[in-house]
């Protein structure tokens, strides 16, 4: 049975609820890393299904937020002291995703208030980054807004106010790049429909970013082999110096 047949089945029961339902989808569930791989892009769709069937006057809004898998972030700062850039300071983060973007149908400002913004992670500055360190509080901004600048200037961290498309007050779309850069594992798409400041509905879906082909060989190495990975990879390199270093002699 086809999505849209399931949803047509779906629709009475939904449509009997007595609150809005989320019923979203996402254009790619797995999206494969070869060597050739230069991004991706998401579409994330789907439907609003208002009780009684009929959009109220002023029809809700959405924002659609994709995160990667969480990782361990030490970030240091670099000051230059006597001419020398050194590393002065850092501060280590529990738990950072690899990988976050949000895009919404209006600024996030105007839908929801901070304490909103902060349940559902909505927004670079809402995002939980769970830091380790004892750091004073003003220490321990700086660095967070370090990270997210850093992370934003490699595209792994985006923010498109507007970028949600809503058809007829049901209908709803939003194209997410994944780029190459981003690292494999497992990301959701969380998809909130947001009325007067709150949250009246959410949905998730699961993609999975994984690596193939000779990629995936190299890194199941990497990760279950590493002593051996480690030393091929020193091995290579001398072969690839002598090697280089023989041919410059010859001519």
């Amino acid at each position: 049975m086809t999505r849209a047949g399931a949803l047509m089945l779906l629709a009475p029961v939904l449509l009997g609820a007595t609150k809005p339902v989320l019923v979203p989808d996402v254009s790619q569930r797995e999206i494969e890393i070869a060597y050739s791989f230069t991004g991706a892009e998401l579409l994330l769709f789907g439907a609003i299904l208002y009780p009684g069937g009929r959009a109220p006057e002023q029809p809700a809004d959405i924002a659609v937020v994709v995160k990667g898998p969480s990782e361990a972030v030490i970030l240091r700062e670099k000051q230059k002291i006597a001419g020398i850039w050194i590393n002065a300071d850092s501060t280590r983060f529990r738990s950072a995703p690899a990988y976050y973007a949000v895009a919404s149908s209006r600024p996030l400002n105007q839908l929801v208030d901070d304490r909103t913004g902060a349940i559902y992670e909505l927004g670079l500055r809402n995002i939980a980054l769970s830091p380790a360190s004892s750091a004073l509080p003003d220490v321990q901004k700086r660095f967070e807004a370090g990270l997210v600048d850093l992370k934003r200037r490699d595209s792994l961290y985006i923010e498109a106010p507007n970028g949600v498309e809503i058809s007829e007050g049901v209908l709803y779309r939003a194209r997410i790049t994944i780029p190459a850069r981003a690292p494999p594992g497992r990301y959701t798409a969380e998809t909130f429909l947001i009325q007067d400041g709150r949250v009246v509905a959410a949905a998730v879906r699961d993609i999975t970013v994984d690596t193939s082909g000779f990629e995936r060989f190299v890194a199941g190495v990497a990760r279950d082999h590493s002593p051996a990975y480690g030393l091929a990879a020193v091995m290579i390199s001398i072969g690839l110096g002598w090697g280089a270093g023989a041919a410059f002699r010859r001519f």
